[in-house]
């Protein structure tokens, strides 16, 4: 046997350019360049002489990321896309750690409900590693990011122990895919943004081999037009069958979640309420779906509720309209559902039907059309006529007698402050339509949610199936970027600074003028009853830190608060100090609050 010959042929080429043929005269890659460095576009096509420049494939994504909208890009390096989409005027923030700007990018693709979607791009092996819990959070949350992860070169992604974003993240993303050619981008990226835009909303990533980053497309501009959504409308009969239940109920109650938001149907969510006189809750994701200052509103079911809320879905609802949520029975996020009370789930995902729960109709489609037809044939069933007395006047009342049971707490003047005290003052002089609020994990969660009155589609991001500690902090400067007009603001705990708290110096490198409410007991109060002898032995419990000097070093505005009687006055000068343009910090030195409203649906 003798060995077949191989001929390579050395061209010219211009300078910081290359190209090599082999084997049929097929242009081979470039070689990889270290960490996702550059190379520069050059004059002539290399694999076709004589022709006009061709894009490289980072050149590439970048335009396709610019014809679907993308102006901002959170990233961390390294990774050649940040000097592409300056290259391009895309604006890159880059974050202290993938994590947190991985949330940067939720918080963002909430605010504008997915037009356009969140973008995150990072390096590969560490980069990709570091993203994971934010990623997992969209997953969970289903929030339309897209996710550039480098990739090692395609001849060394193969070889154990690579890290391969394709596979480690198929569990946590809606799609993933890698880039195998280089003139298969603009097919790639067609899949991530139909899968974006399409359906459930979640992440989407497309993982880029560094070699390929900078390797000729063929092309010199991707052949690509942005997606347009495609919606489905419900099956009439569907319709038809659920109106009937729900004008012959006594009293339905409507649990809407997020996809409401997604979908941009609170109106039409109103005006279904409306027809039917039924009471809404929503899901701690779907907070502020349904405006909570209208008279048939229950403010948000999960680990906590409002008083009303708690009545009128355990004691008083005989039907359960859901629409725009899965009804996971998550708690966290989900108010668990009162036993032998029917059910009517309007999704848009075929996989949430029949999921967990007996389901008397089932109706598959975008929400806003599910809505503006429900109401159409509530409308055409009852004929003008109202279904039965309004249930106004008793939520009115219920949540009269459930404010007075909480009103030492919230106008409470203890030492150390107490939470609800600090987030009384807030809704007492913040106006809700000129905010978005955001909790964090744990105790601040179930504060204020069942308090905060969101009267705007998301004025408030609710948050939580996946719920890593400091999570809200990305979230509220991402939704800064989104809506520069509001005053952002997220609510943390101590532990959760201690997890993501150096990002505050994103936003002030970044410009954004971002508040961070720290609610700082110097323990972790929620645990009291979980860690009793190790904290008895070890304090176990105990963490410790001046949070409003270790803004203040990083550049924020920052206020440290003891006193009840300055809780307000100091909301406002952080306020000013946002509207100055200054990212804020206010510190402040609270109580360890062991009581909840209705917890796990309590009767107390």
């Amino acid at each position: 046997m003798t060995a077949r010959s191989v001929m390579i042929v050395f061209l010219a080429c211009p300078a910081g350019s290359f190209a090599c043929v082999r084997d049929g005269g097929k242009p081979a890659l470039p070689p990889a360049l270290p960490f996702g460095r550059r190379l520069p576009r050059v004059a002539g096509n290399h694999a076709n002489p004589g022709k006009e420049p061709c894009m490289r494939t980072a050149d590439a994504i970048v335009e396709i990321l610019k014809r679907e909208g993308t102006t901002t890009l959170f990233c961390f390096p390294t990774t050649s896309i940040i000097e592409n989409a300056v290259a391009a005027g895309i604006r890159p923030i880059i974050c202290r750690q993938e994590r947190v700007g991985v949330d940067m990018a939720d918080g963002y693709a909430r605010v504008t409900n997915g037009r356009p979607p969140g973008v995150f791009a990072m390096q590969y092996g560490p980069g990709s590693e570091n993203a994971f819990p934010g990623i997992a959070t969209t997953f969970s949350d289903s929030v339309p990011v897209l996710f550039l992860p480098l990739a090692q070169a395609v001849d060394q992604s193969q070889i154990f122990p690579t890290f391969r974003s394709a596979v480690t993240y198929a569990s946590v993303t809606k799609q993933v895919e890698e880039i195998r050619t280089p003139a298969s981008t603009a097919d790639v990226m067609r899949r991530a943004y139909a899968a974006l835009k399409n359906g459930r909303p979640g992440p989407v990533m497309v993982e880029v081999p560094r070699d390929l980053a900078n390797a000729e497309t063929g092309f010199d501009s991707p052949a690509y037009t942005p997606i347009r959504p495609t919606r489905s409308a419900p099956d009439p009969r569907d319709v038809e069958d659920a109106a009937k239940l729900l004008v012959a109920a006594k009293c339905p109650v409507i649990l809407a979640g997020q996809g409401v938001l997604y979908a941009e149907a609170s109106d039409e969510l109103v005006a279904l309420a409306e027809a039917l006189q039924a009471p809404v809750m929503t899901t701690v994701d779907g907070k502020s779906a349904f405006p909570e200052n209208h008279a048939l509103a229950l403010g948000s079911g999960g680990n906590t509720f409002t008083g009303p809320g708690r009545h009128f879905l355990y004691t008083k609802a005989d039907l359960i309209l859901g629409v725009g949520t899965g009804l996971n029975r998550h708690p966290l996020t989900t108010p668990p559902l009162p036993k032998g009370v029917p059910v009517i789930h309007a999704t848009n995902d075929t996989r949430d039907l029949h999921k967990q729960h007996r389901t008397e109709v089932a109706i598959l489609g975008d929400a806003r059309l599910t809505l503006a037809a429900l109401v159409a044939a509530v409308r055409d069933q009852l004929g003008g006529r109202m279904p039965n007395a309004s249930p106004a006047a008793e939520i009115a009342a219920e949540r009269a007698t459930w404010l007075e049971r909480w009103q030492a707490k919230l106008t409470s003047k203890e030492t150390p402050i107490t939470p609800y005290h600090v987030m009384a003052e807030f809704i007492r002089v913040i106006d809700p339509a000129e905010a978005i609020v955001t909790h964090d994990s744990g105790s601040p969660r179930d504060q204020l949610l069942p308090f905060y009155v969101a009267t705007k589609p998301r004025s408030y991001l609710g948050w939580g199936k996946s719920h890593q500690l400091g999570t809200g902090l990305g979230l509220a400067i991402g939704a800064k970027v989104a809506a520069p007009d509001k005053f952002c603001v997220n609510f943390m705990g101590d532990a959760a600074f201690g997890m993501t708290g150096l990002d505050i110096e994103t936003a002030v490198r970044a410009g954004i003028p971002s508040c961070t409410i720290v609610l700082n007991n110097n323990t972790m109060a929620i645990e009291i009853p979980h860690m009793k002898l190790s904290h008895d032995v070890h304090k176990a419990r105990d963490l410790g830190g001046n949070f409003a000097e270790t803004a203040k070093s990083l550049g924020a505005w920052a206020e440290r608060v003891a006193d009840p009687d300055d809780v307000a006055a100091a909301i406002l000068r952080a306020r000013r100090a946002s509207e100055d343009g200054r990212t804020c910090l206010l510190e402040f030195v609270t109580s360890a609050e062991t009581a909840f409203s209705h917890r796990n649906g309590a009767a107390a």
